[in-house]
């Protein structure tokens, strides 16, 4: 039997007080919808058809051609939602899992042994339910006296018995396919909230005498459904909780994995060190045997093994083996570092090429540069590539010593084996194996500084 997917989409989310669709909102790098739908894939549905509602194009973009989409125009209730789904699946064999694109910590597993269970034990619908110590607010999951789910009865609609139960509807359900259609033609507004609720086909399935089971996750959090902005925190510190553990079971050190930042999509090598108050963003490349210190922040970018980042900011850039940098240096967009390459304190690469074994000790900008290998700047030291209008290139041929405080002002070209001396302004090409010197003359006047005001002879 195949398998298909429904995600609910559509909700504006007005209590996250936000212009931005609720499941657009981002948890560990990605947004809660892409979390979702990843989860989905364990179930490997033949179709996946997400209902959008609220600011749909932005929603369409998230998941692209990956699923199919109908809108939800006007959002009243779940029922409504999995109606729009209608001319997509109602005729076709199978189970349908329905889930919402607000839960972003629910796993795939979870839902493989969902589908699982739903098909060994031949239900029509299985209701995936948690037990949770505080249950106000949830559906709660209501059994006879042989453990058999009768229904399913929303808070507002509750009883003050009904109340205490804490077993909970998670929002999550397996339905027989084409039972499910069926069925949601039957399902009216007469409640609380004047909306067609999808729980009500559960009460249309049992009083048809059909099969209704539920299965229960072993883990609380995964039920989790992100409503506000506290909610979508504590999803933020449990997804990272699972990524840091996933990573330190990959042989990977934290320091202190609570306080250490990973996006989910981020890769890390044997034999690395995180310490405290790192960040990694995106889809991050870390090598084996790095080290990433106190404050370093890395981003869409990859660095390669043994290389050490102190205190420092990188930024879609590629960093090759045993490259160290900082602290306090900033690697912007669009650069490379090749091996050996040496970028110290207060340094800054912006879009250039930096060949291997290559030095910038500190204090040095060194943006739109092509530059060679076993380079060596001088404290000081800036490529000057911007006029205020356009951006020129620095081209730095192999074995250059840039001496301290050169000023090198494109487009300019120094070729191998050149020198620059300390406090030079280079504006014009340099010959392979030339000392260019580019000072301004210094005179002096001998004795001219006794008529000073802050001369000794002065006082």
């Amino acid at each position: 039997m195949s398998n298909y997917a429904i995600i609910l989409a559509a909700g504006k989310g007005t209590r996250m007080k936000s212009d931005l669709p609720k499941v657009m909102h981002k948890v560990a790098g990605i947004t809660m919808l892409e979390h979702v739908f990843r989860s989905v894939q364990a179930i490997s549905p033949k179709k996946t058809v997400t209902v959008i509602g609220h600011k749909a194009e932005l929603v369409r973009q998230v998941l692209g051609d990956a699923t199919s989409f109908v809108l939800q125009e006007e959002q009243l209730g779940t029922g409504h939602a999995v109606m729009m789904a209608e001319k997509d699946l109602a005729n076709l064999d199978g189970q349908t899992l329905v889930i919402a694109g607000d839960t972003p910590l629910i796993t795939g597993e979870s839902l493989k042994s969902l589908i699982d269970y739903h098909v060994n034990h031949k239900n029509i619908a299985t209701i995936l339910t948690a037990d949770a110590k505080n249950p106000f607010g949830y559906g709660r999951i209501i059994r006879n006296s042989d453990e058999e789910v009768t229904k399913i009865v929303e808070e507002k609609d509750a009883t003050d018995f009904e109340k205490q139960v804490t077993e909970i509807n998670t929002g999550t359900y397996v339905f027989d396919n084409k039972r499910l259609f069926e069925a949601l033609k039957n399902i009216n507004t007469n409640n609380a909230q004047g909306e067609y609720y999808l729980t009500d086909v559960i009460g249309i399935f049992k009083a048809a005498g059909e099969k209704v089971g539920a299965y229960k996750l072993r883990d609380f959090n995964e039920s989790l459904g992100v409503n506000d902005r506290a909610a979508l925190s504590v999803a933020e510190e449990v997804m990272r909780e699972r990524i840091n553990r996933k990573h330190m079971l990959n042989g990977v050190t934290f320091t202190n994995p609570k306080a250490t930042y990973i996006d989910i999509d981020v890769e890390i090598g044997a034999d690395a060190l995180i310490e405290a108050n790192v960040t990694l963003k995106g889809h991050t490349k870390i090598g084996e045997e790095v080290t990433l210190t106190n404050g370093t922040a890395i981003i869409d970018s990859t660095v390669g093994a043994k290389s050490v980042i102190t205190s420092s900011t990188i930024e879609h850039s590629t960093l090759a083996d045993s490259v160290t940098v900082g602290p306090y240096a900033h690697i912007r967009p669009d650069s490379t570092l090749e091996a050996d390459v040496h970028i110290g304190n207060f340094v800054e690469v912006k879009g250039s090429y930096i060949g291997a074994d290559t030095k910038a000790g500190h204090l040095t900008y060194i943006g739109n540069a092509q530059v060679g290998s076993k380079v060596n700047f001088g404290a000081g030291t800036i490529t000057v590539n911007y006029d205020g209008k356009s951006k020129y290139k620095t081209v730095i041929g192999d074995n250059v010593f840039v001496g301290s405080n050169s000023t090198l002002i494109a487009p300019v070209k120094i070729g191998d084996n050149a020198l620059t001396a300390a406090g030079s302004s280079i504006v014009e090409d340099v010959p392979a194996d030339s000392i260019a010197i580019g000072r301004a003359r210094q005179v002096n006047k001998e004795g001219y500084a006794k008529n000073k005001p802050h001369h000794p002879s002065q006082k």
